[in-house]
């Protein structure tokens, strides 16, 4: 593998931006990661992968990245000519537009950028109208595996416009693994309680209250057995990554190739729809192709950004990641291993139900957050004398899997 760094990242806080359209949303994040880089010429940027999922629910139903990046060229903010590449991923787009910067530094490019942005919160039309656009286009045989589940828990299995398909299929997997591993509601509310507290000291974090385990389990139920603590909200947000070839690097002043960061491993993986616990799901095979592309094992890391879109996710994706064993994600994360302080800590950041969730741009946050604890940059969430750290952004879902995951791997290069 060609070394490749993380030259400069810069992401906007997660909230709520109703007059903020995705064209500002994305100068602020693209500046920032420039001025991260201290990069004097833009112009050296050799291509673009621009990640989003829900421009076509605000009417960007083609060009995208082309449309939402047009004007920055206009104003002189972004380069001429720019090669640009759309990228869907569902939740993983920004992993998938950030895989696409580090394969053509792979293939011999020297820089490269990827982009990522979301908004989820109209306010021009109900919030229902979002959940039916992203409920819809599956066709009929998509949900059979999700029935036939229901059935052998004794639940029904149903979603409407006035509820999440993503936080239903969710509820069906926590019951399952409830069942399969005695996998317990207290257990996974202690994974959430965790990270509520760890994002009130992020300051790019959507949510920034602690939460305690009995405060997530008397939170309204919003899928049976998952409360709305558990569940990560509606986010806007963008960010934008610089990734680079040694040989940019080297040309670069000390205090830039001091705060690079050596990409040690990356993989993406699909997933199957009939795989079950017990087989190499999608996170799974993911994780261990970057582990042997990185020469490394979970016991090398030092820290973990995973995605929590509910915290019953975090439960299974320890699992996944080989951080404890099959069934034990549950006990692991009561016991405080996850914690900060703990065995290997999970989510510092405050993860997806905290940090927040803006799809588009979600893989680039988790890089932002594992930037921050390698370069020290931490505060109260750091992790002390951190060296190398791993990020997972799953997307989509299909049966029991992820229909794809990015796994990355940094390494603080000085």
């Amino acid at each position: 593998m060609k070394d490749t760094y993380i030259l400069g990242i810069g992401v906007t806080p997660v909230g709520r931006y109703a007059d903020r359209s995705f064209t500002d949303l994305v100068a602020d994040a693209y500046g920032s990661a420039v001025k991260d880089a201290q990069l004097v010429d833009p112009d050296r940027i050799e291509g673009t992968w621009f990640a989003n999922m829900l421009a076509d629910f605000w009417g960007l139903r083609a060009m995208r990245g082309l449309g939402v990046l047009a004007p920055l060229v206009e104003d002189g903010l972004f380069p001429n000519g720019q090669r640009i590449t759309n990228v869907e991923s569902a939740c993983a787009s920004a992993s998938a537009a950030f895989n696409g910067a580090w394969s053509a530094i792979q293939s011999g490019a020297n820089l490269t950028l990827a982009i990522g942005v979301e908004k989820m919160n109209p306010t021009d039309r109900p919030a229902t109208e979002l959940l039916d656009w992203m409920n819809g286009g599956l066709p009929e045989s998509y949900w059979e595996p999700y029935r036939r589940l229901a059935e052998q828990l004794g639940v029904t299995f149903g979603f409407g416009s006035d509820r999440s398909m993503a936080m239903d299929i969710y509820a069906l997997l926590a019951l399952s693994h409830m069942r399969d591993y005695g996998t317990t509601i207290e257990q996974i509310a202690a994974s959430a309680a965790k990270n509520h507290t760890n994002a009130v000291h992020n300051p790019r974090a959507q949510y920034r209250f602690p939460m305690t385990t009995e405060e997530v389990l008397a939170d309204r139920v919003v899928a049976d057995p998952l409360t709305r603590a558990m569940a990560a909200p509606r986010g806007d947000g963008a960010g934008a990554v610089l990734v680079c070839s040694a040989e940019f690097l080297a040309e670069q002043p000390s205090s830039v190739r001091e705060r690079a960061l050596r990409v040690r491993g990356h993989s993406l993986a699909g997933g199957r729809i009939n795989a079950s616990w017990q087989d190499e799901r999608s996170p799974a095979l993911s994780a261990a192709q970057t582990y042997q592309m990185a020469g490394l094992t979970p016991r090398d890391l030092d820290l973990v950004e995973l995605h929590d879109a509910t915290s019953f996710a975090e439960i299974h994706l320890i699992e996944d990641l080989g951080l404890c064993e099959r069934g034990q994600g549950g006990p692991f994360t009561a016991a405080g291993a996850t914690q900060l302080g703990g065995e290997i800590p999970v989510n510092p950041s405050g993860g997806l139900v905290s940090r927040g969730h803006p799809i588009g741009a979600t893989g680039i946050l988790m890089l932002n957050e594992l930037a921050v604890q390698l370069r020290g940059e931490a505060g109260e969430t750091q992790v002390p004398n951190a060296r190398i750290a791993l990020a997972e952004n799953g997307g989509g879902i299909v049966g029991l899997d992820a229909a794809v995951t990015a796994t990355t791997i940094l390494e603080r290069a000085a």
